[in-house]
C-alpha cells in the first residue's frame, strides 16, 4: 500500500531506515483466510504469547490497589529495590561483584540499547554489529546516523575477535554482541566473549553484551566470566530483558549493567525520553525475580525441549541447513529456489507458515540473506513443531529438485 507524501520536513536519516520487520511481516497475513485444519504457524516474532503466571498477575493486582507508588513518577534509573536485586542476582549468578549503582532499569530492552548507544556515537560515527544482525539494533543506527559496520560470522554464527579488529577505525566508538543471539540462536563461547572483551578494551571501545536470552541459555552455569573481571566496568556494559523470562512484554521492563559514570550519561537520555520506567512493570520484575526462581527453570526446560525438536525436525528435513539453533530460535538455509523475501511470503499461502526472511537480518546486498529464514519456535509448543516440519516436509520435493 502505497503512503501518501510527507507534508512536513522528514529526517533523512529516519526516511533511510528501513520499516520495522515483524509489523511488515503481519501484513502479509492481512485478508489470508487460514482453513481450520491448517491455522496460521506464526513463527515470525520471538515473544511469550501467554500472560505472567497466575501468582504474579495477582501480585500485579494487589500492587495496583495498595501501593499507591505504582501511579507515581519513580527515580529515572530505576526503582532501587529492583537495582539492588538484579546487582545480587547477577552477582552471584556471574562471580563477579556488580553494585547496585552500576544497574539501571529501562522501558525494556531495546530502550536500552538506545539509551546506551546515545552516550557512545553520534552521527559519523561507527559501531561493529556481527551479521546476522538484530534488525532493531541496526534501525537505531540508522536513525541516529551512525555507520553498522558488519563483521560476518560464516556458517558457524560465531564472531571472531581477530576479524573484528581490522574493522576498526578512527571513528569506531562500539561493538554489540548478542548471546544467546538474535536471530542466529547461537551461544556464544566464554572465550569468544573474553576475547571481544580484551580487543574492546586494548581498542579503547565499549563492549555491549545484549543477554535478551540469558535465561534460555542451554549451558549449566555462568556463560561467561566478563563480571569476574574486577575492571569490567571500564569496557563492559551489559542489556537484560525482563519480558521474555517472566512473560512481560506488554509491561516493558529491561536493564543496563554498566559503570556508575555511564549511567549517569544514560540518565540523561531516559529522563527525556521516559522520565522513569513504568513502577507497575519494575514491582512486577522484583517480584518475579524474588519468587518465579522454579517457575523460570520450568520454562528454561520447555525452551530447551522445543529447541531439541526443531534440531530433530531440521536433521531429517532434506535441503535444509540448520545454522544455528537456541534460545528462542532457529536460523536455516532454506533449498527454495526462490530468494528468501518472496520464499518467506509464499510460505503464507503455501504452508501457513509466517516466518521472517535472512534479508532482514543482513546488509543489503549480501546474497546469503537470500537463502536464509529465521524461525522463532518460542511461541508454538513440540506438537506445533511437530506440524511445522510436516508443512516444510510437503514442500521440500519442489525445493530440492530445483
Amino acid at each position: 500500500m502505497a503512503l501518501p507524501p510527507n507534508p512536513a520536513p522528514l529526517n533523512p536519516a529516519m526516511a533511510a531506515t528501513f520499516a520495522p520487520p515483524v509489523p511488515e511481516a503481519r501484513r502479509w497475513i492481512e485478508g489470508v483466510v487460514f482453513p481450520p485444519e491448517r491455522p496460521l504457524l506464526n513463527v515470525s516474532q520471538a515473544a511469550p504469547v501467554d500472560p505472567p503466571p497466575e501468582a504474579l498477575r495477582r501480585a500485579i493486582a494487589e500492587s495496583v490497589i495498595e501501593r499507591p507508588e505504582m501511579h507515581l513518577y519513580g527515580p529515572v534509573l530505576g526503582m532501587g529495590a529492583l537495582r539492588a536485586e538484579v546487582a545480587a542476582q547477577w552477582s552471584a549468578a556471574y562471580g563477579g561483584r556488580i553494585e547496585p549503582a552500576q544497574v539501571a532499569i529501562t522501558q525494556g530492552c531495546n530502550q536500552a540499547f538506545c539509551a546506551v548507544m546515545s552516550t557512545l556515537a553520534g552521527a559519523g560515527d561507527e559501531v561493529i554489529l556481527p551479521t546476522p544482525w538484530y534488525f532493531n539494533h541496526k534501525m537505531w543506527l540508522d536513525m541516529q546516523g551512525v555507520r553498522a559496520v558488519p563483521l560476518a560470522t560464516g556458517d558457524s554464527l560465531i564472531p571472531e575477535a581477530e576479524a573484528a579488529r581490522a574493522l576498526i577505525g578512527p571513528r569506531t566508538r562500539a561493538i554489540v554482541l548478542v548471546s544467546p543471539n538474535n536471530p542466529g540462536g547461537v551461544e556464544y563461547p566464554a572465550e569468544t566473549l573474553a576475547a571481544f572483551r580484551d580487543l574492546a578494551r586494548e581498542a579503547g571501545l565499549a563492549l555491549i553484551v545484549d543477554e535478551t536470552y540469558r535465561d534460555f541459555d542451554g549451558r549449566e552455569g555462568a556463560p561467561h566470566d566478563l563480571f569476574a573481571d574486577a575492571r569490567w566496568d571500564d569496557t563492559l556494559i551489559q542489556l537484560y530483558s525482563f519480558s521474555k523470562a517472566y512473560r512481560l512484554t506488554g509491561h516493558r521492563v529491561g536493564a543496563i549493567t554498566a559503570s556508575v559514570a555511564r549511567l549517569a550519561e544514560v540518565e540523561k537520555f531516559l529522563d527525556t525520553v521516559a522520565i522513569c520506567p513504568s513502577q507497575i512493570g519494575q514491582y512486577a520484575a522484583l517480584w518475579g525475580m524474588r519468587n518465579l526462581g522454579p517457575w523460570v527453570a520450568g520454562e528454561r526446560a520447555e525452551i530447551l525441549a522445543r529447541r531439541d525438536a526443531m534440531r530433530a525436525g531440521f536433521a531429517g528435513l532434506p535441503g535444509w541447513r540448520l545454522l544455528g539453533c537456541g534460545a528462542y530460535f532457529a536460523y536455516v538455509e532454506h533449498p527454495d529456489p526462490r530468494p528468501s523475501p518472496e520464499f518467506a511470503r509464499a510460505l503464507v499461502q503455501e504452508a501457513g507458515i509466517l516466518t521472517l526472511p535472512g534479508t532482514m537480518f543482513m546488509p543489503e546486498g549480501d546474497p546469503a540473506g537470500q537463502r536464509q529464514l529465521r524461525i522463532a519456535f518460542a511461541n508454538i509448543d513440540v506438537p506445533a513443531i511437530t506440524e511445522l516440519f510436516a508443512r516444510l516436509a510437503a514442500l521440500a520435493p519442489a525445493g530440492a529438485s530445483a
